[in-house]
């Protein structure tokens, strides 16, 4: 899919038009849980780093896990979520503590459902917190004609080059990620139509709502930042 060089108008008529059953858009369906987490309403549902979460009525389907840090790798959070056909998907570091994770090795491409989802590198080429050997992972979810690029702990890196998402999920906490005016960069260099801030909202992690404010206010007419409440 991301060979493929399509024009902006192609693009955005594509996004605009497509709707699930409910009449949403994608963006509509994606929900933000605190910091880093995420879950995509859908079919599968899909939860990003759950973190500090209530336990849920619904299973979800998938489970992504991007690196072993605690505000994104909580076994707790995990076990309230999880149902028998839960597939959790990880690397290897999350394997060592748990071993019932699939692993999704960089670049890698899982099918679940009518989701596919391939792993990208997330890393800080100048930062010690997220070194390339530690194998951190971003995903790319394509679903219902969307692609969805959760850019995970990251700083700017290379890799991002290849990809042109319709929606970008960005850290913006500048602790070994991207800083505010980096994700105002990547914005610029993937021109995504939606864009959501992650790593932010929680006393003493990461970024505050200043701090997305302030993102939103940068990017300007880029792209269309949603600033969402908490839904937990």
């Amino acid at each position: 899919m991301f060979s493929i060089v399509l024009s902006d108008k192609v693009r955005y008529i594509r996004r605009d038009l497509y709707q699930d059953i409910s009449g949403k858009k994608m963006i509509d369906n994606i929900q933000w849980l605190g910091h880093g987490s995420f879950v995509i309403q859908s079919d599968p549902l899909i939860y990003i780093n759950p973190w500090r979460i209530t336990r849920k009525v619904f299973h979800p389907d998938v489970i992504l896990i991007g690196h072993e840090h605690h505000q994104h790798f909580s076994i707790p959070d995990i076990e309230k979520l999880r149902g028998a056909d839960t597939k959790i998907i990880g690397n290897s570091a999350i394997i060592e503590q748990l071993p019932e994770t699939i692993l999704l090795r960089q670049w890698n491409t899982i099918n679940i459902g009518r989701a596919s989802i391939k792993a990208v590198p997330a890393y800080s080429p100048h930062h010690p917190k997220h070194p390339i050997e530690a194998g951190g992972l971003g995903f790319i979810i394509s679903l219902n004609f969307y692609d969805i690029y959760y850019a995970g702990d990251t700083q700017i890196i290379p890799e991002m080059s290849h990809i042109q998402p319709d929606i970008a999920i960005l850290p913006i906490d500048a602790n070994g990620t991207l800083s505010v005016e980096d994700a105002v960069e990547v914005v610029k260099m993937m021109r995504p139509r939606w864009v959501m801030p992650s790593n932010w909202g929680y006393p003493n992690e990461g970024a505050t709502i200043h701090d997305a404010q302030r993102f939103q206010r940068l990017v300007g007419n880029f792209a269309n930042v949603i600033i969402p409440e908490q839904s937990n």
